[in-house]
């Protein structure tokens, strides 16, 4: 299906040249004068190779649908990583370079939407918010406000992340899966 350059976003699969490519980014310029255009950078899903493409915003490109379906992650090995289809109970491998920086963010038994394309995983969405423990952070400091000031810390899975003063080490908090960034106190 032909869609405008414009409405392409993050984890669209487009088929250029009769090769599918994965979305990483899509941006608009609408320049004061000029034709207004959509910058998309891609990455092949045979090979991986990266490719940058401008369009004009209104011109059409091709989109793959995807068949995405909710998969449970297992484990990591020497392949990848391993996603269980609940329903088929059927097993997949999905290559590093797939999942790419979200990696970080996996635990076991995490629900995640695989997107498919022939049988192939080509993309993967975690879900936006993981909770975390605080593993290490500075000490808290009597007369910080706890508006403004922010403090490094490091997460359970070993990211570095910005808290508020308040935060002690062992605490349990709510980040985004998408940049890291603190969300607020876990609740449980």
């Amino acid at each position: 299906m032909k869609v405008n350059a414009q409405a392409l976003r993050r984890g669209n699969v487009v088929e250029l040249d009769g090769k599918l490519y994965v979305v990483l980014s899509a941006e608009s310029f609408h320049p004061g004068k000029g034709t207004p255009t959509t910058q998309v950078d891609m990455r092949r899903i045979a090979d991986g190779v990266k490719v940058s493409e401008r369009w004009k915003t209104t011109e059409q490109v091709e989109r793959a649908f995807l068949d995405e379906r909710p998969f449970t992650y297992l484990y990591e090995d020497a392949e990848g990583y391993t996603f269980m289809n609940m329903e088929s109970f059927e097993q997949i491998a999905v290559p590093k370079d797939v999942i790419g920086d979200g990696a970080v963010y996996l635990h076991e038994n995490m629900e995640v939407q695989l997107s498919l394309y022939q049988g192939v995983p080509v993309s993967i969405e975690l879900p936006q918010r993981v909770t975390l423990e605080i593993v290490d952070t500075e000490p808290t400091m009597k007369g910080q406000t706890a508006s403004s000031s922010y403090k490094p810390a490091t997460l359970s899975n070993g990211v570095r992340t910005m808290v508020p003063p308040h935060i002690s080490t062992g605490t349990r908090v709510v980040v985004m899966t998408e940049d890291g960034s603190y969300v607020e106190r876990a609740k449980d």
